[in-house]
């Protein structure tokens, strides 16, 4: 049926001289017959990237307008235009005798949009940023040839084709547990371990990918049961949460700064002081934006500290921060002179083989309304360090 259905519209397209003899009826695609009416019958498909509607018609009389109400009854929004009868011996402008019949070939005006715009409808399950980072990549094919700006136009008989990259297997990843009952997992984050993925290209294991093993909260999301984050290069306690209801919980203390954090961490250096409160503002680096800065103008920030070894050349401290900036810890031992040990973006990173800086303790409140405090021990490289 398909391929007589072909045939006959090859034919049309002959008469209205858009195919010639060497057309073959493959060239024809999406073709779709809509449901007869009692004087017309309409049928749709793709001929070289374009839309046509073929309209099967016996009271239009060559009236464009009143062929085009027709159309209308099965779409009707549709915009476009007639193709103009070719031949010379005829009265009609538009229609076209076949088969006793007259047709009327209509071709729909198509508009254009983004290329990013466009996948996103087509493929509704990615979100536009990360189809803008797939089409980057090369993941993304139009009309068979690869293109990578999300700003290119297209049209929405194009062919777009979105191939992502396939996961990587994390099944066979592990993180030390050290706590987990209904409602919460506590895991031993180990240093160079991202928290969760940063966009749609991560293809490394995280500790969300871990956390999705045993969690219901956030699953349509790549951050699945996280509630906070500790940098890549930061080790220790981090906690996530089973289920929605003690994701609000958590997040809420978080927020409140109800929970009691402590970190260790080794720096260079020696602080002038053993024990101080550091209260300084700390803002994006407005020359380095992936970098942050003590601002007067910026949020408020406050870290307690506590020299508790050293060794004249780098000393082992206890960091209490009271807020949670982003690299808040770092940013203010490198103010005091005394940056964290290996840190490359804020100290040497030639001063030690990672970064020093692990998040000790947390405490926090978990259901049903109960205290607790999660301890990851300190590495022991820490204190060989300053020995």
């Amino acid at each position: 049926m398909a391929k007589t259905v072909q045939a006959e519209l090859l034919a049309i397209l002959r008469k209205f001289e858009l195919a010639g003899e060497l057309t073959k009826r493959k060239e024809i695609s999406n073709v779709k017959e809509y449901a007869p009416r009692q004087l017309s019958r309409l049928v749709s498909f793709m001929f070289e990237r374009q839309l046509y509607y073929v309209l099967y018609d016996t009271s239009a009389g060559d009236d464009t307008q009143l062929a085009l109400e027709h159309i209308r009854q099965d779409i009707p929004d549709i915009e476009g235009e007639f193709v103009r009868n070719p031949l010379e011996n005829t009265m009609r402008a538009y229609g076209m005798p076949h088969l006793g019949k007259d047709v009327y070939l209509f071709v729909k005006r198509v508009s254009k949009t983004r290329l990013d715009q466009e996948t996103v409808r087509r493929y509704g399950q990615y979100s536009r940023s990360t189809v803008q980072k797939y089409i980057k990549a090369g993941y993304v094919s139009v009309n068979g040839t690869v293109v990578t700006s999300p700003k290119q136009e297209v049209t929405e008989t194009d062919d777009i084709a979105l191939a992502p990259p396939e996961q990587k297997d994390t099944s066979g990843e592990e993180l030390p547990i050290l706590y987990i009952d209904d409602n919460v997992i506590v895991v031993n984050k180990p240093a160079g371990v991202l928290t969760h993925s940063k966009g749609a290209l991560n293809d490394e294991f995280t500790v969300a990918d871990f956390f999705r093993r045993y969690t219901t909260h956030a699953l349509d999301t790549n951050r699945p049961g996280i509630i906070h984050r500790l940098d890549r290069d930061t080790s220790g306690v981090i906690i996530g949460a089973r289920n929605d209801e003690t994701a609000v919980l958590l997040k809420k203390q978080f927020a409140d700064r109800t929970t009691k954090k402590q970190y260790t961490a080794v720096v260079d250096g020696v602080p002038k002081l053993d024990k101080a409160l550091i209260d300084l503002p700390i803002g994006r680096n407005p020359s380095a934006p992936s970098m942050f800065r003590v601002d007067p103008k910026g949020k408020p920030a406050i870290t307690a500290y506590e020299v508790l070894e050293t060794n004249g050349t780098r000393s082992l401290i206890e960091l209490r921060p009271k807020t949670g900036r982003t690299h808040q810890l770092r940013v203010h031992m490198q103010y005091v002179h005394t940056p964290i040990a290996g840190d490359r973006v804020y100290g040497k990173e030639a001063s030690a083989p990672r970064l020093c800086l692990h998040a000790h303790s947390l405490e926090i409140t978990i259901p049903v309304s109960e205290r607790k405090v999660f301890t990851a021990p300190v590495p022991k490289e820490f204190q060989e360090m300053v020995q």
